[in-house]
């Protein structure tokens, strides 16, 4: 038996009566950013070489088109195939050699054949060329067996792509197949947004650095390696890292400073309402205008996200996993915003799960899966823990992206279809 659960997009089951007043869904979230980040405004142009990672701010265009003449797909003989008389054998005298580079002076002579290379222009007259695996070399004539395809092995002038073609949108990060495709198309430059400045706060008096002496009732800090992870990267200039004073007073003073400087300021933990808990009440102090705070999702639920001054803010829980999770959730939407990009989440495709699942409804559940083979139908199968844990990371190299656990489902036999998000570079 299967279960075919419905889009997560579509509605998740977060937006239920008893949450709805307290919590927003996950599409809520996420309009609710997009309205509220704008992207950057700075651009500069770089040099193609050193563009790697950053974030198109303007369309690229072809400055001419490409291939810019008919050339030789592969090594072998230019002919007029449509000269060719009768049923063959035909034997054709080779006239001239054409090699890449070489401009061609004279046409080809009637009857004849050119000796050409890869990537050397076709010379006029010709309209096919030859495997040279395909002749019977002969001194300076070559014999045909059979007739070839006219046309063939030739690339056509701008069979790729046309002058003034548009390459690549404004928007698209420039990866290695990006670059690529902007140096043929004669872009020595492009202009991209500047950095996104980020910074980042950790709160929690009990937080130590990770392999430091800690006592009794401490912890190491996982959430900074793990985010300054997840924000590494040329389109990003991280410029505050450090663990903020768990104070009103001393969370104020270090948010209101770093939304000076930063285009976007993270916080991990200190988003409950406990009397330890300052995050909130700082914000208050700064007329933070909060877009919302809490999302009915596990783990995660104490999200939240806002306007401070020109910087927004997002806070993460202080629990690893919770924050992982909402980060490649909302951070990376929040950023995606910044950089001009759509926010639309990952492509989510449909997986199947290696056993049955018995869970609380009432939020939708995010959990870490690892893909283990495919069924008897081909489909991906993943296995998962039993639990979801908001603390526990130790599993987490050995997953490959996220499944979505419908809010009102409760249960889910072996063999049930799921949604699915990759984490990217899987």
């Amino acid at each position: 038996m299967t279960v075919l659960l419905k889009s997560i997009p579509a509605g998740c089951g977060c937006d239920a009566p008893e949450h709805a007043k307290t919590l927003v869904s996950i599409d809520e979230a996420l309009r609710r950013i997009c309205e509220t980040a704008s992207p950057v405004k700075e651009t500069e142009r770089l040099a193609l070489g050193g563009a790697i990672g950053r974030i198109l701010a303007e369309p690229v265009y072809s400055r001419g088109a490409m291939p810019p003449f008919d050339n030789a797909a592969m090594d072998g003989y230019a002919i007029d195939a449509g000269a060719l008389s009768g049923d063959g054998p035909w034997v054709l005298s080779v006239c001239s050699r054409l090699a890449a580079g070489q401009p061609v002076e004279t046409p080809l002579a009637n009857g004849g054949a050119a000796r050409i290379f890869t990537g050397a222009p076709v010379p006029e007259g010709a309209d096919t060329v030859v495997m040279q695996e395909h002749v019977r070399r002969l001194a300076d004539t070559i014999h045909l067996e059979r007739r070839p395809e006219a046309g063939a092995n030739i690339r056509r002038a701008g069979s790729e792509m046309t002058a003034g073609e548009t390459v690549l949108d404004a928007g698209r990060t420039l990866g290695p197949r990006e670059i690529a495709a902007c140096a043929a198309a004669g872009a020595s430059e492009v202009r991209v947004r500047r950095r996104v400045r980020v910074a980042l706060l950790v709160t929690g008096d009990e937080v130590r650095q990770a392999g430091a002496a800690r006592a009794a009732a401490q912890i190491w800090d996982t959430n900074t390696p793990m985010l300054c992870g997840e924000l590494a990267g040329a389109a990003v200039a991280l410029i505050v890292v450090e663990k903020a004073i768990d104070s009103r007073a001393g969370l104020r003073d270090r948010l209101a400073e770093s939304a000076r400087g930063a285009d976007l300021v993270i916080t991990t933990g200190g988003l409950s309402v406990g009397e330890e808990d300052h995050v909130r009440s700082a914000l208050g102090d700064l007329d933070a205008d909060i877009r919302f705070a809490g999302v009915a999702i596990k783990p995660g639920k104490p999200v939240a996200f806002a306007r401070l001054g020109s910087a927004v803010w997002l806070g993460l829980p202080g629990n690893p996993l919770a924050a992982f999770v909402t980060w490649h959730l909302f951070g990376t939407a929040v950023l995606r915003r910044l950089h001009g990009q759509s926010i639309s989440s990952l492509p989510r495709r449909n997986v199947v799960t290696a056993h049955g699942i018995r869970r609380k409804t009432g939020r939708c559940e995010v959990r870490p899966v690892t893909i283990v083979g495919f069924d008897a139908l081909g489909r991906e199968v993943v296995t998962f823990q039993n639990a979801t844990h908001s603390e526990r990371v130790g599993r987490l190299p050995d997953a490959h992206g996220l499944m979505f656990l419908p809010a009102e489902t409760d249960s889910l036999p072996e063999g049930a279809l799921v949604e699915f998000q990759q984490f990217p570079g899987h």
